[in-house]
């Protein structure tokens, strides 16, 4: 009864992950189509869509990103749900950080900057952007070794 059981288990996450996933895709396709008309809270978190150059293939990528502010820049996490390895956008702002940046209907240019574990504002800024996403991302860190990484988005001229 107990591996039944922890089978039960095991498929209900599963099905969790999926159904989450399926609601994070719509949600990017309805930001991305309305033009951000729908789309910038997600269950009631702040989001933008973060654009950037393919690092290989120099076309735009678009991902669908929960923010908060700091002063005049934007942050999002590379958590990617704490998986041991980063999210694939974070690797194109690493060869090429100008970026494009839409909060709602409003585009910015923006140019990134990775804030590791190591630097002097990472404290203040994990805890500024862990509490704007329900305490998520420290649940996420708790679940790699990866140490997870803080991008400040600002906006150029």
């Amino acid at each position: 009864m107990t591996e039944l059981a922890g089978s039960s288990r095991l498929r209900d996450v599963s099905i969790t992950k999926t159904l989450f996933q399926a609601t994070l895709a719509v949600h990017a396709f309805f930001y991305e189509h309305t033009d951000g008309l729908i789309g910038h809270r997600l269950l009631g978190v702040p989001c933008l869509m973060l654009r950037t150059t393919g690092r290989r293939s120099g076309q735009t990528r678009t991902n669908s990103l929960v923010y908060a502010q700091d002063g005049g820049r934007w942050l999002v996490v590379a958590s990617k749900g704490g998986n041991p390895k980063a999210p694939a956008w974070l690797h194109n702002p690493r060869a090429n950080p100008q970026v494009e940046v839409q909060i709602g209907r409003t585009r910015h240019q923006a140019t990134t900057a990775e804030i590791g574990h190591d630097d002097p504002e990472f404290a203040r800024l994990w805890k500024l952007v862990n509490d704007n996403n329900g305490g998520r991302y420290d649940a996420y860190q708790r679940r790699t070794t990866r140490p997870i990484p803080v991008v400040a988005l600002t906006p150029t001229a």
